[in-house]
């Protein structure tokens, strides 16, 4: 077994914990900033927001879909949200830094998947990084956007 890490970041245009806010509700939130060329038929099967929340959702990788379902933690709320693949070959960890006097937000998206050893593990991890950059890159576009409009203001968990 090998892993992969994927990192990518962006700076936001809203106050951190709106932009948390954004994140961490998977019923309102979260949902507005997935690609949904990659991303379809999310459903929060318990909890809604942060730390106990349960999601599947689908999943397109390369013509291919998968259902995947994953487990929200937040080891510090506010600042740090983990989405646990029930599987366990995948973890996604949003931080959130204020920046600019806490006007604005510094979001680091980092992946860590498990892959196979050998050929077909360096091939899945070239591709998976190649695939999972593309895909934040559009996520952190679609939050800076979200969270422009005033919309993670606006969710209850903005003010928790």
């Amino acid at each position: 077994m090998a892993t992969v890490t994927v990192i990518a970041s962006r700076r936001i245009p809203a106050p951190p914990a709106e932009v948390y806010a954004i994140l961490a509700d998977y019923t309102e939130g979260h949902p507005h900033i997935l690609p949904s060329a990659y991303f379809r038929n999310i459903e929060v099967e318990e909890g809604g927001v942060g730390a106990g929340t349960r999601i599947r959702f689908d999943m397109t990788v390369l013509g291919t879909t998968r259902t995947m379902r994953a487990e929200i933690e937040e080891p510090k709320p506010g600042r740090v949200l983990v989405e646990r693949d029930m599987e366990g070959r995948t973890v996604t960890t949003f931080t959130v830094n204020p920046a600019r006097e806490g006007r604005e937000s510094d979001v680091v998206i980092t992946t860590v998947i498990t892959t196979r050893g050998g050929l077909l593990g360096v091939v899945e991890r070239v591709a998976s990084k190649a695939f999972l950059e593309r895909v934040y890159r559009d996520e952190l576009s679609r939050l800076a956007a979200y969270a422009a409009s005033g919309a993670g203001a606006l969710l209850p968990t903005a003010r928790r």
